[in-house]
This record gives structure tokens, sequence and C-alpha cells, in this order.
């Protein structure tokens, strides 16, 4: 948005019948400007420009958002109360009580002193603010009446610029952005900065300037790839390039970043119909451009608190520059554009939603309210609130008097972590009312909420996530387990396929060149090399069937099981050394085929009729109620031979358990030898034979196979 100083009455009006088609409302609005005109008449701002040119400006910046007739009636009447000795009574009597109550709840508004600069007085300015605020829309033209003010506000000497560029920073952008008014927000910030820090912001325009036309040129380039991509799979699209926000910029330089390495510097957007088509598009610019690791968002099954909605990704594009892109619907694009006002563009049986329930009216309370205990009329007014608006919603308070808005249902454990990521991870209990309760207690509106914590404690319990209640605290334990495991198993799978690689003589720098990760990523469906190493980790896939990608030995799952239980069908050779025999040191020793004993079991020996010492495991039935002819025998510890043994895999269903089963094995010291499947009613059973070399290793992967998500049950055979 930008401003229009000579803006005239009939483009305001041209502007609103682009939304508003009803003859009563248009004709409302001539009423309520014809009256704004001849009460500012003679009046004149500061720049010497009518007055009437500010209201006519505010109403402008409302239209560009959609605002309902009542809104645009009150943004041009907002000031007749203040400047031109108008009643609210008088407003009301031409043109209703509601449109009076939003030009009154604007008056008060600006009445207030908002002078102050420490974290407590602000934060109480903003809680005043919205306090006094019985109608959301009040607070929305409140934002575009000052929006017109930054926008003219050169006029001033310097210190009452900062004093209001300080004051918008601090109290109404941070309102605009829970409300989700991100366009009015980011020009505010922007006004903002180039008040109160001008040299910051003119260097940082200066060097966007530098840099505009080759910027603009990768843009557009980049904006005709990716249309090409999306027309040869016929989806309807539109595709704009964005600019980057100067505030936006300036804060991340402030945090030590450098100008060249801010990514979305090189941004675009892509609009589509349907939130399907956001998915299918990312996935198909994927396929051609890698994704920068980590920046991959999803804001569409996850959507902000202040109701925004995108796919965001980050992708290595024309001569590899890093280009931010955006993925939405145009009813996605609305919202993020304008946040809760979005909703005043939507009708029905003639009203708009926003005005039809007292929820949406005031839905902003939920994001917005930063209460603090200080007077009665805070409490009264969170009562109200409360009370005949969140029915479904909790008020508790921590010590210090803090209000914590949690949904009905919640526990300490969801306090926690609404408090802080940290409070959450290191929590050891909770004090409610003086009174110790369990973590799974439900929170009641008024408690007094005390959490413990210990800094020693290693992070949450996975026990949690079936205590807490808000979705928020769930995926901030799921966080904390999925990063913990990744870092493992990213770490793990790259030491894999390095070791894998040097095996076979091959470059590691070679293979990893871009053309092979991309037929890598591409063969397996994933985005980067972070879900490749985590695949390698986890034992998804393994390093032979990642190399066997790129040498041209492309396998199916079948074919690469196949040759793994044929590759090793070896024939084991065993070493009468590896049992002793107390006293003998020359005698025939067999491994007994029923219960497959291997290094590590407790065993026995049976001396049978002319054929030496059979070695059963102690627990094997067919020596378990014998006492003659058994003899002491132990293992050697130095034996290195492998042995057989055979396992039983119960499952619910038979998909990609064998591929899973041998993937298994692609880690570990285990080598499968035959797989056979036992038809069984209701219930698949797999009978594995593998070759391994003592029981520890044994039991770490029947530990491994049980945690196939498809497997039930695992247990070691004895025939």
């Amino acid at each position: 948005m930008k401003d229009k100083p000579n803006i005239t009455f009939e483009e305001l009006l041209n502007k609103v019948k682009d939304y508003i088609s009803d003859t009563k409302e248009i004709e409302l609005i001539c009423k309520a400007y014809d009256f704004a005109a001849e009460k500012h008449k003679g009046q004149k701002r500061l720049d010497k420009t009518d007055y009437i040119k500010h209201s006519l400006n505010v109403a402008y910046i409302l239209a560009e958002i959609s605002a309902d007739y009542q809104t645009i009636c009150a943004g041009l009447l907002h000031d007749t109360i203040d400047k031109c000795n108008v009643s609210k009574e008088d407003i009301k009597e031409l043109f209703g009580s509601e449109i009076a109550n939003l030009v009154y709840g604007v008056t008060r508004i600006n009445r207030l002193n908002y002078n102050g600069d420490n974290e407590t007085t602000i934060a109480n300015h903003r809680k005043i603010l919205v306090g006094l605020t019985e109608d959301v829309r009040v607070i929305i033209i409140k934002m575009a009446d000052r929006l017109h003010n930054m926008r003219t506000m050169s006029i001033l000497n310097e210190e009452k610029q900062k004093e209001n560029a300080n004051e918008t920073l601090e109290i109404l952008v941070p309102i605009a952005h829970r409300l989700g008014m991100n366009r009015i927000k980011t020009e505010l910030e922007e006004l903002s900065l180039r008040y109160l820090k001008p040299d910051v912001y003119f260097s940082i325009v200066e060097r966007l300037n530098k840099s505009k036309n080759e910027r603009n040129k990768y843009v557009e380039d980049m904006m005709n790839e990716v249309s090409k991509i999306l027309n040869e799979h016929g989806i309807k699209h539109e595709v704009k390039g964005r600019a980057k926000s100067i505030y936006s910029i300036y804060r991340k330089l402030d945090k030590g970043k450098r100008f060249k390495d801010i990514y979305d510097l090189l941004a675009l957007r892509v609009f589509v119909n349907t939130e399907s088509e956001c998915y299918q598009v990312i996935g198909l610019i994927h396929s051609k451009f890698r994704p920068v690791p980590n920046r991959l968002k999803d804001y569409i099954a996850m959507p902000k608190s202040n109701m925004y909605q995108s796919l965001h990704t980050t992708v290595f594009g024309i001569d590899g520059n890093c280009f931010e892109i955006q993925i939405r619907t145009y009813e996605m694009d609305k919202v993020a554009e304008h946040g809760i006002a979005s909703h005043w563009s939507y009708k029905e049986n003639g009203k708009t939603m926003i005005q039809d329930t007292m929820e949406e009216k005031l839905q902003f309370f939920r994001n917005l309210m930063e209460i603090k205990e200080n007077d009665g009329d805070d409490d009264s007014f969170v009562k109200d609130v409360r009370d005949d608006i969140l029915n479904d919603t909790i008020y508790v308070y921590t010590p210090k008097g803090d209000v914590i808005e949690l949904p009905k249902g919640s526990t300490p454990i969801d306090f926690a972590y609404r408090v802080h990521t940290k409070v959450g991870h290191t929590m050891v209990g909770a004090i409610v009312n003086e009174r110790i309760v369990p973590l799974d207690y439900e929170l009641k509106n008024n408690d007094i909420v005390r959490i413990n914590t210990n800094k020693n404690q290693v992070g949450p319990s996975l026990s949690w996530l079936d205590i807490v209640y808000t979705s928020s605290a769930k995926n901030k334990i799921k966080s904390y387990f999925n990063k913990i495991d990744k870092e493992e198993y990213l770490k793990k799978g790259e030491e894999l396929l390095n070791n894998e690689l040097r095996k076979k003589k091959l470059s590691i720098n070679e293979f990893l060149i871009d053309d092979n990760l991309n037929k890598i990523y591409k063969e397996l469906k994933i985005d980067n090399s972070n879900d490749l190493y985590i695949g390698l980790g986890n034992n998804k896939y393994s390093p032979n069937q990642i190399i066997n990608i790129i040498t041209g030995e492309n396998k199916t799952k079948e074919e690469l099981l196949f040759n793994k239980v044929n590759n090793h069908q070896t024939e084991e050779i065993h070493n009468k050394g590896d049992i002793i025999v107390e006293g003998i040191n020359d005698i025939k020793v067999n491994i007994s085929k029923c219960c497959r004993p291997i290094p590590g079991d407790e065993i026995t020996g049976y001396i049978s009729s002319g054929n030496g010492i059979n070695i059963h495991r102690i627990i094997c039935p067919n020596v378990k109620d014998l006492d003659e002819r058994l003899i002491d025998v132990s293992w050697n510890k130095q034996t290195n031979q492998k042995y057989s043994t055979y396992l039983l895999v119960h499952a619910t269903d038979n998909k990609d358990i064998l591929f899973n089963i041998v993937a298994k094995t692609s880690n570990s010291n285990i080598m499968v030898k035959s797989i056979n499947t036992i038809n069984s009613d209701g219930e698949y059973i797999f009978e594995i034979k593998v070759s391994v070399s003592n029981l520890e290793d044994l039991n770490k992967f029947m530990i491994d196979l049980r945690n196939i998500s498809n497997v039930t049950n695992v247990e070691r055979v004895i025939k």
C-alpha cells in the first residue's frame, strides 16, 4: 500500500464498489463522507493539507483490505468526535449504534497517552488498548489511522518522529502481527525503522537498489522456470516476485548475518487454487531444484496462531542462487496479508461472518491478550471475556500472577510448555494451589500453577505424549526426540555410506556430486542429503542400495533381498577349538541342530555313541531331563566363527516385511541365510535362519526386528 495524498472520494468509492454492491451500504458511505467533509471543513493538518484527506486515506487503507461498510464509515468519521465537537449520540442518530460505537472506540484509544519505554509499561499499554476495545474493528481502524500518520510524519520534528515510531513498533506492530495483518504490519515496521534508525534504513535501501537489476533478472528467470514446470503438469497458477521486507533484513543483519547470506533476498510466491495443488507444486519444484536442508516449513498442515497458512521452501535455483519460495492458495494469501480482517469479505445471508458470532468477532483476544493482574478493571475484563466468549478456554496463573490461557483439558505439562519450551523439557513436577499434583491433573480456571524444574533433567519423557492435551506441547516433545534420533542417525548414516564407498574404492567427492544426489533423491523420493543419511542411519536404506542407484545396478527390493540371502548361503566351518571340554584336548564336537547354540548361550555337552560330543543349550528340552552322559563344556572366549540359529518373526501384514528384515542386518554383524513364510490364520509368520557371532549381537538384532512397525513378536526357535 502506498500513500495517495491527493486521493478523491470518487477513488475511494470505486475501490469500495469492487467488493460492496449493496446500494444502501454505498449510500451510507456517501452520507458519512459528506458529514465528515462538512465537519472538517476549513481544518488543516500540519502539512497544510485539508483534514478530510486524512480521513479519506484511512478509509482507503481499510477498503484495500476489504473492510465492511460500517468500518469504512467509521474510518471516514473517526476524528469527528475529537476534532469537530460531534457527540457519540449525534453519530448514533445519523448512522446507527454500531458505527457510533466504532468511532467512539477509536476516539477512546486515541486519547490514551502511551508515554513510557520500559517493557512493563509497553506491555501494559498493549493490554489497555485491547481492554478498551469491544470490537476488533476498532483496532483495525486504529491501525489504518496510524499507518497514514506514519506515511505523513516527515513534517514532525525529529523527537516526535522517534516517539511515534517507537510507540508504533512496540505497541501497534505486535498487535498487527497477532491479528495476522501482515501487509500493514510490514509497512509500519519499515516506516518505524526509517525514523528510528534512518542511517540503517537508507543503508539497506541503497544496498538493495545496487543489486536490484541483478536480483530482478534472477527472480524473473526463476519465475519463468517455475511456470514452465507447472504448465507442463497442467497446474493453473500465478507466480510473483516478492520484495524482502527492509525491517526483516535489518533484524537479520542485527543478529550478525551478512547481507549476502540472507536467503530470501531472492524470493517469489506461487499462487494456486487448491491446498492439494500447493503440495503438488512443492514436489515438482523440489524435483527440479535441490532444496536447502532444514528450510522447508509447512504452515498449511500447522497454521500459525494468527491463521497464516503457506508452504515455505528454499532451493538452489538459477546459477546456484538460493531462492525462498512461498506456495499458497489465493484464499490463504488473503488471510496472510489481512489476517482477521480477511473475514470481512466472506458473506453469508447478507451478513459478514465476522459479525455473526462473538467467538469470531473477538477471536483476536486469544492470541493478543497479555493480561497482568494489576487492578480490578483487568480482572473484570478477563472475566467477561472468559464467561461470555471463551467457554472452552481456561485461565490459570503463574505464582507471579501472570495469566496463561489454555484450552480446557490441559495439564501441568501443557502449562509448562506454554510458559517456555525449556521449562517443559526440564520439568520434574507440579504444584497447583500449594498442593503437589500428578502430571495428568486437569487444570481448572483460576488454578495457580508452579512448575518444578531441574537443570540436570535430561529431557521430557515419551510417556508424556499420552498425557498432554495441546498439540503445541505434543509437537515440542516429539521434536525433542526427533532431533536426538535424527542427529544420531545423520552421523551414523554418513559414516556408513562413506565407509562402503571406501570399501568399493569409489571416490566420495566424485560420488556425491549434485547430479548423483539428485538421482538418488528422485529414486528414493526424498528431499535432501539429511533425509538420505537419516534413512541410512535408521536402516531404511542400505549403503549398497544407494551405491547401486548410481553404478547402474538398480534392483528391485525383491532382487536385493534374493541376492542378500543367496550371498550368505555359505557353509559354516566350525572349529572344535571353539568349544572347551574340561580335561580333553582332541575330541570331535558337533553343534546340535535342534537348539542351535551360539557363543554366549549357556551350553552342555552330550556324549554320543561313536560321534563325539553334541553341544546343546542348557534349556534345550532334548537334554533338559538327562543326567547321564552329560559333560561340562564352555565357549572359548577367543572364538571368531559364526553360528546359525533360527528366529520366528510374527507380523500383522507382509508389506515390505522381508525387505525390512534384511535391511536390519545391513549395519549389524548378522547374515540372513534363509527366510521361509509360515501360513497362519490372521497372522504372518516368517522363519529366519541367521548366521551370528554371539548372543549379544543376536539380542540386538531381535530388538531391531521388534521395532519394525508391523512386527508383533520375535522369538528364538528350538526345534
